[in-house]
């Protein structure tokens, strides 16, 4: 097993594709290939599932991965230090739930530990898709909810995906509105006087059943209802035609400005917000780092 092998099975999941890991490697495909498969048969493991759609990471290989990206973090430092040698670019995706917070730790990643060179993601998208994302190792972490309505569904594909749940909060419900809305004064409001305005939903595309949801209570009928793709549009609507969401009350206004305020939701629900991973991977440098971001934006706000 050597360092150069291990860049390359790092790659290779950071791209999801041995084709565009080899491009950025400026090396063959087959040499890539052929790479892998010895350190696979060295080690006695499948690293990779193949299949006619492409690769993905086995259970196996997400573990191996994290140790992979240790070693590789570890060789790094210790060139940097006695070689002077340039850090290689920083990788880090996160896939989540449409959360402000999540845009506050993200940022705080990058303004204490970007380098001159990095390539990050954030990925704000469907629920199911956060669980196949870090499934696959397209993110090393997602971000999501659960309650005592869709635990048991989540839960089960969790543990179908060799994934484990930490949680980071739990929430009472809240009402997202706009500082303008009738119900913006009020100490707490109910399902009821909420009826004469727009509810407002994140869209889950082919897997819109009620226990992906991003929110609460979402087996509740609606006289009008309004589903969107991202966080931004919500806003301008929950603005402009005096809408409502349901999330955690976590909102911070340094990225999301004083337009938007949080009232508390007459509801026995809890909301337990956390984070997923691969069992028995240890995170990498960057992914221990956003999550002490992650708790330092929610015990901000």
């Amino acid at each position: 097993m050597t360092l150069q092998q291990l860049k390359y099975i790092i790659e290779v999941a950071n791209r999801g594709s041995i084709n565009e890991a080899a491009k950025r490697l400026f090396i063959s495909q087959p040499s890539l290939s052929n790479a892998i498969r010895e350190l696979e048969e060295e080690m006695a493991i499948s690293i990779f599932e193949r299949s006619n759609k492409g690769i993905a990471l086995s259970k196996e290989g997400a573990e191996f991965l994290g140790y992979a990206r240790q070693v590789v973090e570890q060789a790094e430092l210790l060139e940097s230090r006695y070689l002077n040698a340039k850090p290689s670019p920083q990788h880090f995706s996160v896939s989540t739930q449409h959360y402000a917070f999540a845009v506050n730790a993200f940022v705080s990643l990058v303004q204490e530990h970007g380098q001159d060179e990095y390539e990050l993601a954030l990925r704000e998208t469907k629920t199911y898709e956060i669980i196949e994302d870090v499934k696959s190792m397209r993110s090393e972490i997602g971000i999501l909810y659960l309650n005592e309505f869709n635990g048991q569904v989540i839960r089960k594909l969790l543990h179908a995906a060799g994934l484990q749940f930490t949680s980071l909060f739990t929430a009472e419900p809240h009402v997202f509105i706009s500082v303008h809305n009738p119900l913006a004064k009020q100490s707490i409001v109910t399902i009821e006087q909420l009826q004469q305005y727009p509810y407002l939903s994140f869209d889950q595309g082919e897997y819109n059943s009620f226990h992906f949801a991003e929110e609460i209570l979402s087996t509740l009928a609606h006289k009008k209802s309004i589903r969107v793709h991202d966080r931004a549009t919500l806003f301008n609507l929950l603005i402009g035609l005096n809408g409502y969401t349901i999330s955690t009350g976590v909102l911070s206004s340094d990225l999301n400005g004083n337009e938007i305020i949080p009232v508390p939701l007459d509801c026995e629900e809890t909301i337990n917000v956390g984070w997923i991973s691969p069992r028995n991977m240890t995170l990498s440098k960057l992914g221990a780092a956003y999550i002490e971001a992650l708790h330092r934006a929610i015990a901000a706000v």
